[in-house]
């Protein structure tokens, strides 16, 4: 297999979410784009944490029950977040997703988020590759 690089595939315009949005926002937004977590971003675009609608869940029931504003996205996101560089290997994060969570990797060049590697992009550079080899014998 050639080697194809996380640069090849990933997502070059993710869905990020300002570190100052309330939960209520990143769930209309995980609503309205269809994701079901996103990269959480400072203003100049650096990675401080990831979100995922599991984390929102009790926040929005906790708002709901007591009818109370609702909390900053950084209450409720994961600040350890595991990430990759543009010049990764796609087989390195296909062995890393092959065991478990997570399910996305925000690919990051200096600390700034640059883009996104979920599942289905693996998925799609493995099938591509996988399709070259059956080309080519």
């Amino acid at each position: 297999m050639h080697s194809i690089l996380v640069k090849d595939y990933m997502d070059r315009n993710p869905h990020a979410i300002l570190i100052s949005a309330s939960v209520r926002d990143v769930v209309a937004f995980l609503m309205k784009e269809k994701v079901m977590g996103a990269p959480v971003i400072d203003a100049e675009n650096n990675l401080v944490g990831f979100v995922s609608e599991q984390d929102c869940i009790k926040q929005m029931l906790n708002d709901a029950f007591y009818c109370e504003d609702s909390q900053s996205v950084s209450a409720v996101m994961t600040t350890k977040v595991s990430t990759v560089s543009p010049e990764t290997s796609i087989v390195e994060v296909a062995e890393a997703m092959s065991k478990g969570p997570p399910k996305n990797y925000p690919v990051v060049a200096e600390g700034k988020l640059v883009g996104l590697m979920s599942r289905r992009l693996i998925l799609q550079a493995l099938l591509e590759t996988n399709e070259d080899c059956f080309i080519h014998a």
